[in-house]
């Protein structure tokens, strides 16, 4: 292949993706390829795919059959499909799509490299620190692969294999370098957060690797998600209580309330711990900003069970709440159980939890007119700022929309803003 051959990369779902396809630009960049963010310009598209519920399939399933189109418009000269999707559904997508020059799996930014560069040039730089696709100022970490978690919903152990912690000292070098780059916002990620470490060091080891990321300079705020909520460490509501760095944000998923889901679930926990789980965190960081995410229409969820976790939210106010409906994924431990709950039921409760969670947001929201806040600034359009607070993280929760009159502000600033008016999912206001 040609060292002037554009290369675009495509990146689906979510943001341990995003991560895969930093490294792997990376990696193709310093082998001496050129990336691209124009199809058009491109000679080869790999497209990093996710495999996680049929939806997201069936929308990756249409990027790549609009890619293949265009190797046979003779658009593109090679097209490779890897990722979550592949590793689920390889032998069905070779069958279905046999203009792909190469399907891979996750973690397979050498492999990609290898075929795209020939394997007897010895010259071959594996070598690639990772391009941003995140604005500069903030970046994903992602401190392990697979999870360990039997849930009965979730294909993801399946598709990304049990828990594979990375040592402390390899993150601590990964987030010197990110930070010599300009982040400022870490944002921790994995497939369970809550675990990191077990399998290395036999024990959780989540508070020693945010001790020594504390201690990164340039590092302001560091944000945990996707922790599981039956094995939150000890101490971590202390950790993120006393330590100035630590953004007062919990992304605890917690799927649903009823126990007898809950159990069904496989999820670990129960009713009265979700709950003395959330107190805790109000009781020791009141200004704590919980986010969750929630399942409905889950087999053989009652209109009881609903009505539960309905009262639920109203009851415990969480801040950031996302709903999916249940979808039956083969594989699953749920699968045997059927998808029992119709369709527009499923639709019509997931709506009716977003109405109330509407509520409660703007409440909140309108509870934060006239104070004083600090933002980091994302992007500019129009002549406003949008940017976020500490409780907030990119892509999934609530903007802040600022106009900077009489001061200099560029995006990758934090700033001060007085929050002049609110939305249901927004603030409005004035650097000061």
């Amino acid at each position: 292949m040609k060292k002037n051959d554009n290369v675009i990369v495509l990146t689906l779902g979510c943001s341990k993706n995003v991560v895969d396809s930093e490294k792997l630009i990376g990696m193709l960049s310093a082998n001496g390829f050129t990336l691209t963010e124009d199809i058009r310009k491109a000679k080869t598209c790999i497209i990093n795919t996710c495999g996680f519920i049929k939806p997201a399939v069936e929308e990756n399933l249409q990027v790549v059959l609009d890619v293949v189109n265009r190797k046979i418009q003779g658009e593109l000269e090679r097209v490779i499909v890897s990722g979550c999707m592949v590793e689920r559904f390889k032998e069905s997508l070779i069958n279905e799509f046999p203009e792909v020059d190469l399907f891979v799996g996750v973690e397979s930014a050498e492999q990609i490299v290898r075929f795209l560069k020939p394997d007897d040039d010895f010259r071959i730089n594996l070598i690639g620190g990772r391009q941003l696709l995140t604005p500069n100022h903030y970046a994903y970490l992602k401190i392990s692969e697979g999870c360990n978690r039997e849930c009965s919903f979730c294909a993801i152990p399946k598709i990304r294999g049990l828990l594979r912690s990375k040592p402390i000292e390899e993150l601590l070098d990964e987030t010197k370098k990110l930070s010599e780059k300009g982040v400022k916002e870490l944002i921790i990620i994995s497939q369970d957060t809550s675990s990191y470490g077990v399998d290395l060091y036999g024990k959780p080891m989540l508070i020693p690797l945010l001790e020594e990321l504390t201690k990164v300079e340039g590092i302001e705020w560091i944000r945990l998600m996707y922790l599981y909520p039956a094995g939150l460490p000890e101490g971590l509501i202390e950790f993120v209580q006393n330590e100035p760095k630590m953004c007062k944000y919990f992304d605890i998923p917690l799927q649903h309330i009823s126990d007898r889901i809950l159990k069904s679930m496989r999820r670990g926990t129960t009713k009265k711990r979700t709950i003395e789980l959330i107190e805790k965190i109000r009781t020791k960081i009141p200004n704590a900003v919980i986010r969750t995410t929630l399942i409905v229409g889950y087999p053989g969820e009652t209109e009881q069970e609903f009505k539960e976790l309905m009262q639920f939210i109203s009851d415990y106010e969480l801040d950031r709440v996302g709903v999916f409906t249940y979808f039956r994924e083969d594989g699953t431990y749920a699968f045997p159980l059927g998808d029992t709950v119709p369709e527009d039921i499923k639709n019509l409760r997931r709506e009716e939890i977003l109405k109330l969670q509407s509520q409660i947001s703007l409440r909140k929201n309108n509870a934060l007119v006239g104070k004083k806040l600090k933002v980091l600034i994302d992007e500019k359009k129009n002549g406003v700022f949008a940017g976020r607070t500490e409780f907030d993280a990119p892509e999934v929760d609530n903007l802040v929309y600022v106009r900077a009159q009489k001061h200099k502000v560029r995006v990758g600033d934090f700033v001060e803003a007085i929050i002049a008016r609110a939305k249901h999912y927004d603030l409005y206001g004035e650097v000061c």
